[in-house]
């Protein structure tokens, strides 16, 4: 059994890749640079300390990685008033807190955007901790934040939630399992081959499988 659920919440929790996507898209734009839509949407949930290169490559990074985080930024800002949970992301918070689970929100976002999400969640009443972009020195695939979202809370058995290959990834280079849900646009295929134990199409999919989910067990489908 299990002590410790660790959340991501960015497009796990909160509906927000394609947000993300958009607002890298218009701060490349600022510096000229027009990466497809689709290859940023690829790149989300990486860390913005590695994204820039990922998607636009080094030459971009060297010559304006901190001025295009600084634009994205300003970007998302515009966007973050139209973010919402994704159904049933309360619920699911409330369910594992009843089971005498610690819960932790692992986000490498800003502090003010984190802040955001946890008013969204109920955050600060159904997690005993979260993170935010000042936790970590490596961001995602790098189980850095994983590992932080763990000591916070003194978790010693754990299994992350998320929605992307770079959950899965960090997850794995942490030593915990993955379960997955299908709300940051990745295919079963993709979560699986990651890392992730089993991939659920929704949040409510997943709380209604949760009891095999904290037994670290094979789940039921």
């Amino acid at each position: 059994m299990i002590d410790t659920i660790v959340f991501d919440v960015d497009g796990t929790l909160v509906d927000t890749n394609y947000q993300h996507a958009l607002a890298w898209y218009g701060a490349f734009r600022r510096f000229d640079i027009t990466p497809a839509l689709w290859r940023i949407h690829r790149a989300i949930g990486m860390g913005g300390d590695q994204l820039v290169e990922a998607v636009a490559g080094r030459e971009a990074e060297e010559s304006h990685g901190d001025d295009l985080r600084e634009a994205w930024s300003e970007e998302y800002d515009k966007h973050l008033p139209h973010v919402q949970p994704f159904e049933g992301a309360i619920d699911l918070l409330e369910d594992a807190r009843s089971r005498d689970l610690r819960v932790v929100l692992a986000s490498s976002g800003q502090r003010d955007h984190v802040e955001h999400y946890l008013d969204l969640l109920d955050g600060r009443r159904l997690a005993h901790d979260w993170t935010t972009s000042e936790d970590a020195e490596q961001t995602k695939p790098a189980p850095d934040l994983v590992q932080t979202a763990m000591s916070k809370v003194g978790g010693e058995h754990a299994v992350m939630i998320g929605d992307s290959t770079w959950d899965a990834e960090a997850a794995e280079r942490a030593g915990i399992p993955t379960y997955a849900v299908r709300t940051g646009g990745f295919s079963v295929e993709e979560l699986r081959q990651a890392g992730a134990r089993q991939v659920y199409d929704s949040l409510a999919e997943l709380r209604a499988d949760l009891s095999s989910v904290i037994s670290a067990g094979v789940p039921r489908r």
